[in-house]
């Protein structure tokens, strides 16, 4: 089943991003994954005031390719450095409708 990665990312500092990059791009990649969206552009139209600067959407082929980059010992290192320099929520999302 395919799964999503919903994240949201507000930086502290941009210190991290340029090793960042690289090495994230790769591995998603590597593992299936598909960026669908990686934007500053994003308007929220409904709830209560969030100020989130980055919003990022990854298509997965699954649940477990999802949580094989998430925990590829090369990526350890960019997660914790985004982690440690970011404000960072990250969703995983069946993609499936459990209302229809």
């Amino acid at each position: 089943m395919t799964y999503y990665s919903y994240l949201n990312v507000t930086p502290k500092n941009d210190a991290w991003i340029e090793d960042y990059l690289p090495v994230a791009n790769k591995l998603i990649a590597q593992h299936g994954g598909k960026y669908l969206a990686r934007t500053s552009e994003h308007e929220q139209v409904e709830g209560g005031a969030d100020g989130t600067a980055l919003r990022i959407i990854i298509q997965w082929p699954s649940k477990e390719a999802a949580l094989a980059f998430e925990n590829d010992p090369e990526y350890k290192p960019h997660l914790e450095a985004r982690l440690a320099n970011s404000d960072s929520e990250h969703f995983l999302i069946a993609g499936k409708d459990d209302l229809a």
